[in-house]
């Protein structure tokens, strides 16, 4: 029972776990844009801290900001904020992506504690949390978040829910919910939730939502002027299958992206006993969702199309706790945990299970929090991860494997006003079991890792409104079972996957600068960041040959490749770039706001003797113009994508385009009350838009003109 009891890390060496935010006043109207006449927001953790304070860029979407920005994946809902992009592997399948980083590289966490899921294996799986759930969101960005766990070498992005109270009902109950409609998909979605306590300590609660959304309507042609040109180069030529493509037809769709529905409900109820010195809780949940994956069309003879349905269940259960010490050397004990039974099956268009995925996940963590003595704090703790993983069926890319993780942390900070310090280190051993098949298919063996990761950063504060910092960091990541253990084919992302068994710890050395204003008319924060990797790990195309004939060098059959052959590798790598935010109090009419906001984010990751590394977000830049009154928030904005000519060898560059949205939330009973309808109006000129960070974006622009709908409510 230990394994479901202790800890999965910190939320970063220098903010601790399960980063939380909120503003002074209230924090359900803390915004992306927050005006400066806003509240600082607080980042807690186990040490809490102002967001001023912490040494990377941090980043937290709740109250209107979260309902403007509201998608039905987590990806997508994070988007717009500076350093993040994402996966847009169609609408229902998209993961963050921070500072370029993305799948086994940034961890996804809801309330601290993994979602147990299999969207790190490949971009075409969902991420097993329901935005529409969120309480709130907080992103950290860089390798301090590396306490999280050696996965989180990009950062952490936490879902922060409500389905294990936190606090007693003040009037006995409270009730929440949110419905949803986008045009685009012709998306309808609901949610609510409610608590109610028995007696003065204990309180229970349920939850439940449904969506439902149609192929979704895009700004032109599915597929981009490239791959156009290339599939009507190959109209008339002959084609040696039973199953002819029809390239002009696939060259013509446009309007709609075929295969691209999805209906997902979920379900989950808690309870939490709540005290004067500690809260012990427990919540149980159901996922079930069904969508489509939008097409990969062939663009030359030979090649294959699916479309491709993922049937997706996951059952979970959590437990947090918390108690006061009383004083003396520790403050508090917290423990988190989470088990989930995740599977999820890729149905032909017959309705036959082509490849079934199956993932039974463990997570949790122990905190043990010191008090505060003449400005030293610290917390020390224990996690513990392991995941059991098989895949079966026709297109099985990996052996039936077991991960198993145990990590050890500390972090100590010191508080000297003006002067900030703070430092910590983490060891983790990772055991990684590959276990062998009757037809010797795959690489079988163990690989076992020791990782020490440590960092060290300190701050100045120039009176009250300005602050710098720096923190430098040193990161290991053992290699996962995909990068280790990977044979065979994938047609989600038409790849043959080819992994090594013989890689080595991937290690990296970093240096970020921080810089925060904060003026009761102007809010500034900006990141810098450079970072240094040994054994970096990506994923490059190579001649099928090498799949064909190198699997057997380390112990496996040779196989027959009928798709592109990209293969695991490990080699020098260097990222750097930036991140900034302002914010501006331009003037006051009445008791109307008038504010201003822009920022931009810029990211360049190369592969030493190799080239760019695929897939990094191009440069961007936002602007936007809101007036806050007591009783509605408008907003304009207009967000430009700069042309990405930086490609890896099997990419195509992707074009720049230039998106404007528009909003109004209307608070009818006061900005305190719970209860919002917010109307927006996104991509108003229905522009083909192409994410370049996308496996798809070739064949699946984003959404066209999307017009949206939402009514939220709290009692």
């Amino acid at each position: 029972m230990l394994k479901y009891l202790i800890g999965v890390s910190l939320v970063s060496l220098l903010a601790s776990t399960g980063v939380t935010a909120q503003t002074a006043e209230s924090d359900e109207r803390t915004t992306s844009q927050a005006s400066p006449a806003q509240s600082d927001i607080i980042v807690t953790g186990v040490i809490q801290q102002s967001e001023r304070d912490v040494l990377q860029g941090t980043s937290v979407l709740s109250g209107e900001a979260l309902t403007r920005d509201l998608r039905p994946t987590i990806g997508e809902t994070l988007a717009r904020l500076p350093g993040v992009s994402a996966t847009s592997f169609g609408p229902s399948a998209s993961r963050p992506i921070l500072r370029g980083f993305q799948g086994e590289r940034i961890r996804v966490l809801t309330d601290g504690i993994g979602s147990i899921d299999v969207s790190n294996t490949s971009v075409d799986h969902a991420v097993i949390i329901d935005p529409l759930l969120a309480e709130r969101v907080e992103v950290l960005r860089g390798p301090a978040a590396l306490l999280y766990g050696s996965s989180a070498t990009g950062g952490v992005v936490n879902v922060i829910d409500t389905r294990i109270p936190r606090t007693m009902p003040e009037n006995g109950y409270r009730l929440s919910g949110i419905a949803n409609y986008g045009s685009a998909s012709n998306e309808r979605s609901i949610e609510g939730a409610g608590d109610v306590a028995i007696g003065k300590h204990f309180v229970v609660h349920a939850d439940g939502s449904y969506l439902k959304s149609d192929n979704l309507r895009i700004g032109g042609y599915a597929l981009s002027p490239a791959a156009r040109a290339a599939a009507l180069s190959q109209v008339g030529l002959p084609q040696d299958t039973d199953e002819p493509i029809d390239f002009a037809a696939s060259a013509a769709i446009r309007d709609k992206l075929p295969n691209s529905f999805a209906e997902t409900w979920t379900a989950g109820v808690g309870a939490s006993l709540i005290t004067d010195t500690g809260q012990l809780g427990i919540s149980y949940s159901h996922y079930d969702s069904l969508y489509g994956v939008p097409i990969r069309y062939a663009t030359e003879v030979g090649q294959e199309q699916e479309a491709p349905r993922l049937d997706v269940v996951q059952n979970r259960v959590d437990l947090r706790g918390e108690v006061e010490t009383g004083g003396g050397f520790l403050d508090k004990i917290r423990i988190r945990a989470g088990h989930a039974d995740y599977r999820h099956f890729e149905l032909e268009p017959t309705g036959e299970i082509g490849t079934a995925f199956y993932n039974n996940g463990t997570e949790g963590r122990l905190e043990l929090v010191q008090a505060n003595h003449g400005g030293w704090q610290g917390a020390s703790g224990v996690q513990y991860f392991n995941r059991l993983f098989n895949v079966v069926g026709e297109e099985a890319f990996l052996p039936r494997n077991e991960t198993n993780q145990t990590g050890f942390f500390t972090l100590q900070q010191y508080d000297g006003g003006a002067f900030k310090a703070a430092g910590g280190i983490r060891y983790e051993r990772s055991d990684l079991t590959a276990r062998t098949d009757e037809e010797s298919r795959f690489f079988t063996g163990r690989r076992t890792f020791d990782a020490v990761s440590g960092s060290l950063g300190a701050s100045y504060g120039f009176g009250d409104a300005i602050r710098i910092g720096i923190n430098g960091s040193h990161t290991e990541r053992a290699p996962s079972a995909e990068e280790l253990f990977a044979n065979g084919g994938h047609a989600g992302t038409q790849a043959y996957e080819f992994g090594n068994p013989n890689f080595r710890l991937e290690k990296s050395w970093g240096l970020e600068a921080t810089f925060h204003a904060h003026t009761e008319r102007v809010n500034f924060d900006a990141s810098a960041y450079y970072t240094r990797f040994k054994n970096y790990i990506s994923e490059n195309q190579t001649d099928p040959a090498v799949c064909e004939a190198g699997a057997v060098l380390y112990g496996a059959q040779e196989r027959e490749v009928d798709l592109p052959c990209f293969q695991y590798q490990q080699a020098d790598a260097r990222y750097y770039g930036f991140e900034a935010d302002l914010s501006a109090n331009l003037f006051q009419l009445g008791s109307t706001r008038i504010n201003a906001d822009v920022l931009g984010d810029y990211v360049h990751a190369n592969i030493v003797d190799l080239g760019p590394v695929p897939r990094i977000p191009p440069a961007r830049v936002l602007g936007g113009i809101e007036a806050q009154g007591d009783r509605f928030t408008a907003r304009a904005e207009v967000e430009h994508l700069f042309k990405q000519t930086r490609i890896a060898a099997f990419e195509t560059p992707t074009s720049d385009y230039t998106i404007v949205n528009a909003s109004i939330i209307l608070s009818p009973f006061g900005r305190d009350s719970k209860t919002q309808l917010l109307l927006s109006a996104n991509n108003i000129f229905d522009q083909n838009v192409r994410r370049h960070a996308s496996f798809l974006k070739d064949f699946a622009p984003l959404a066209g003109r999307d017009l949206r709908a939402t009514l939220r409510f709290g009692l």
